[in-house]
């Protein structure tokens, strides 16, 4: 099992100096191998009996294709070249290597997205893949917290070729855990560790069990389930965006390249970070309330990158629902919820009591059915019909087919006596019977 822990760190101004020097130094070793493997497919897609109509460099026949291995192994040669490579450390160097393959790998599989040069300022972190011993240590001074009024040691993190640093770590690294490689990230509020933990405990993957609870993701309500519950949509960069704008006109008034502007530029990076960091952790919250709610949890499968191209993009992108989706599976698989995607077409234009199709527009907010008169909000709704499609695709309920084929067969699409107590007199909200599973179509 392996996990990833980002704490703040504080390096000293001659470590900062070093790594802003290193990051440079990784983007143009970045660059160098780039060219060099646009070279060489540049040399060899003309034919062989005419050239191009542009300039190209000419490289040998015999000269191999330069591969991960190959430029990994020419980094020995690159430094005598080149002194600045010795500054960093070797396998920092090695893994920057790796990620432009990575990209070269992923590109050749979807069929585009060539690698792209880096200007300057765009390389972000680094990476220290391997520790012989355990980076943390704890150092003897001690500061008073002053929250508890307790006085605490100072934690720091052994880096190669830069010393300790200082980490605050605001959670412990669980027993049994060992850290393999720490990837340093520069922000605009300051730098970060991301430190991978790995563990011999293998986690079985979660199915499907106890309370099952369907998820609607929407505009005007972020969250709505099955059970009734309804969270509205926190605006987080529209609360934000009247500073934002300030900083912006400011930024836009200040001479490029100057000391004024990259002042300028960094205040309104900030205020990006203060955001992003808003939305994370409101995200991940909510992925914990959701997980303490229900065993198994059932979300729509579409792109959300579609919605995001519409009328509303800076609302869908402001909302993120996609990252949302990426941390509720990741909280659930560590909290043992089974999380379930299912077809998301026609969720909020079905009937969750009869499974009939009733058509509304998107202004209609309010679920009506015309066959067995369940009315209902329509966001519950749809969260109601995922979790009826979620049922049958995992949990694979035959008697739910046949008490519906009975219905059909007798004629009464008033589906009274068929439909699921959990909604008698209640306005259509189920209870929450905690460990079974609640089908909201008219097979209960």
């Amino acid at each position: 099992m392996i996990l990833n822990y980002v704490y703040r760190i504080y390096a000293d101004s001659n470590q900062i100096d070093l790594l802003n020097e290193w990051l440079e130094t990784c983007r143009l070793s970045y660059n160098y191998a780039l060219r060099e493997l646009k070279d060489w497919i540049a040399s060899r897609k003309c034919p062989i009996d005419r050239c191009s109509l542009e300039s190209e460099y000419i490289m040998s026949a015999d000269y191999p294709f330069p591969s991960y291995h190959q430029q990994q192994n020419n980094l020995p040669k690159a430094k005598k070249q080149f002194p600045r490579l010795k500054v960093v450390p070797s396998q920092v160097l090695q893994t920057n290597i790796r990620r432009l393959h990575d990209a070269w790998d992923f590109f050749q599989k979807r069929g585009y997205g060539f690698p792209r040069f880096k200007k300057y300022g765009q390389m972000k972190s680094i990476l220290f893949p391997q520790f012989k011993t355990n980076p943390l240590t704890c150092s003897g001074e001690h500061r008073r917290c002053k929250a508890t009024s307790a006085r605490s040691s100072v934690r720091q993190i052994q880096l190669p070729k830069l010393g300790k640093v200082q980490i605050n770590l605001h959670r412990p690294i669980p027993d049994g855990f060992a850290i393999k490689q720490v990837r340093v990230v520069k922000k605009a509020v300051g730098w970060f560790a991301v430190v991978a933990i790995e563990s011999d405990i293998a986690l079985a993957s979660p199915v499907p069990h106890g309370h099952d609870l369907g998820v609607d993701v929407g505009l005007l309500s972020y969250v709505a389930t099955s059970d009734g519950f309804i969270e509205s949509r926190p605006k987080f960069f529209k609360t934000a965006y009247s500073r934002l704008k300030v900083l912006q006109k400011r930024l836009s008034r200040k001479i490029k390249r100057g000391r004024n502007y990259e002042k300028a530029r960094i205040k309104v990076a900030k205020q990006h970070n203060h955001i992003a960091f808003k939305r994370t952790d409101y995200q991940f919250k909510l992925a914990h309330k959701l997980c303490n709610i229900a065993n198994t949890i059932f979300v729509e499968d579409c792109d959300f990158r579609i919605m995001a191209k519409g009328m509303l993009g800076k609302h869908t992108i402001d909302a993120s629902f996609g990252q949302f989706r990426t941390i509720l599976e990741y909280v659930a698989k560590k909290r043992d919820v089974f999380v379930g995607r299912v077809d998301h077409r026609g969720t909020s234009q079905t009937c969750p009591n009869c499974r009939t199709e009733v058509r509304k527009d998107l202004s209609v907010r309010l679920h009506e059915c015309h066959e067995c008169g369940y009315v209902v909000d329509r966001d519950i709704a749809s969260a109601q019909e995922i979790c009826n499609r979620g049922q049958e695709t995992y949990r694979g309920t035959p008697e739910k087919q046949e008490i519906a084929s009975q219905v059909v067969l007798s004629g009464n699409f008033v589906l009274d006596k068929w439909r699921n107590p959990a909604f008698a007199g209640r306005g259509g909200m189920p209870n929450s019977d905690i460990g079974k599973p609640t089908l909201y179509c008219a097979s209960n």
